[in-house]
């Protein structure tokens, strides 16, 4: 029985639970305390089937391995089973599958569940190896969990409930669903992958070029052997592939002069509508104040990707209704009954520009100054104090640079709590000499 109960407490921790269950049922069926009348034949038949599966079980562990170490690491078989060696471990990929350089992503199109639970329980072993070569270990099924941790992914859908987000979840085979000949998954069996470069496929595509480095706990080889090869393959790869930069190919500044009149430039008398900061080429987050900055930073710091990451999260442009509450609050119910929160002059300024989906051109601001002191008095009764003249004074003066830090401060007031892509909708933006507009749909836009 004493036996029997060691074995099923060693299965139990490798988490066989199978093996586990049937030497809790045998220890039950051999203990000493109440004897159970099954007759001597019985018996003998229960015994004979006993030795025979016991005798069974160890050569088939040993050809297998033998669970898990002291230190949770899986035990090698004594045979080891083959492992496809791939003299060519090159994959082309779509696009949607590029990675970035210091990434390396666990992919598996077969399960090894010694492996799967190593990356569960003990993420700090590959994270540690990851950091010893100079990259970053993602294990897919542990990154959803810890962007749902973080407010990533409320940040990048914020639309989505708190039931929506707890089933929001994520497979090792997610990444070879771009693999650009689908034939090809059944070489990926278990291991990483990266990305290695990008060329242009006989499609006239762009496709990525990915690496694969197999890893299996049904080796002969222990998993730190395994790691340790794939980290001098990949630094022969890499390193390989660098070549030292010739003279010619260096600025050599004291061989460069410049004559005075060609460093005569001209610079044109800068107003407000010059120095807008417009969202509607590249997104840019420089003119937004510190606190905000710092916000975004931190969200986008994701440890993976943009292109795997709006795959994974498959975010879209579902736009939520803008209601003016009759205290002037700004809520978004559709996005979790989200408050927008600014100062007062920065809140009438919005309003302001709400009140006109035809746009303001800059230079027109005089004539919407009285406009925006009453808004302001709506929005802060009693506040219509010189120097709150003296401000709407300032930010209607297209000769001063005041409305472009409000309108950074209404667009920083969207970003800071959802991603640009859908952000883009709700705060002023337009291209420069043209008129500054929200380009929310007014159907969205609700006063109380």
């Amino acid at each position: 029985m004493v036996a029997f109960g060691v074995y099923a407490y060693k299965f139990y921790t490798a988490k066989k639970e199978g093996l586990t269950w049937a030497f809790v049922t045998l220890a039950l069926l051999f203990q000493p305390f109440a004897k159970i009348g099954l007759g001597r034949t019985l018996w003998n038949v229960i015994d004979v089937i006993v030795a025979i599966g016991l005798i069974a079980l160890f050569f088939w562990e040993r050809k297998r391995g033998g669970g898990l170490d002291k230190a949770g690491i899986p035990i090698p078989p004594d045979k080891p089973i083959k492992v496809e060696n791939l003299d060519d471990n090159k994959f082309e990929f779509k696009l949607d599958g590029k990675l970035k350089s210091n990434e390396l992503i666990y992919v598996a199109n077969e399960e090894d569940k010694a492996l799967e639970d190593l990356f569960e329980t003990k993420p700090e072993v590959f994270e540690g190896w990851g950091k010893m070569i100079g990259f970053h270990i993602i294990y897919l099924p542990l990154l959803m969990k810890r962007l749902a941790d973080k407010d990533v992914l409320h940040y990048r859908a914020p639309y989505l409930s708190e039931a929506e987000l707890a089933c929001t979840t994520i497979g090792n085979d997610f990444l070879l669903q771009y693999l650009e000949q689908p034939g090809e998954r059944g070489r990926l069996k278990h291991g990483f992958i990266r990305t290695e470069d990008i060329h242009r496929g006989v499609d006239g595509k762009d496709k990525a070029i990915n690496r694969f480095y197999p890893l299996s706990s049904n080796t002969g080889e222990p998993i730190a052997d395994q790691l340790h090869r794939i980290g001098k393959q990949i630094f022969d790869e890499t390193h390989k592939r660098e070549l030292p930069l010739s003279k010619s190919s260096k600025w050599i500044v004291d061989e460069i002069s410049f004559d005075d009149n060609q460093c005569r430039i001209e610079r044109p008398t800068r107003d407000a509508d010059v120095s807008f900061n417009s969202q509607l080429g590249n997104e840019s987050i420089d003119d937004l104040i510190e606190e905000v900055k710092e916000r975004i930073v931190k969200l986008r710091q994701r440890g993976i990707s943009q292109y795997i990451l709006e795959q994974l999260i498959h975010p879209d442009d579902r736009l939520s209704r803008l209601v003016i509450t009759k205290d002037y609050r700004l809520l978004l119910p559709d996005y979790n009954n989200m408050e927008i929160k600014m100062e007062p002059l920065v809140k009438a300024v919005y309003l302001l520009f709400l009140n006109h989906p035809e746009g303001i051109l800059f230079k027109h601001l005089p004539d919407y100054r009285e406009e925006l002191a009453k808004i302001y008095n709506k929005v802060k009764p009693l506040g219509l104090t010189d120097r709150a003249l003296q401000s709407i004074e300032d930010v209607t003066n297209p000769l001063l640079n005041s409305i472009n830090e409000k309108c950074a401060r209404i667009r920083g007031a969207f970003v800071g709590q959802f991603d640009d892509h859908m952000a883009r909708h709700y705060y002023i933006d337009g291209l420069r000499g043209e008129a500054k507009k929200i380009s929310l749909p007014r159907e969205l836009v609700v006063w109380e």
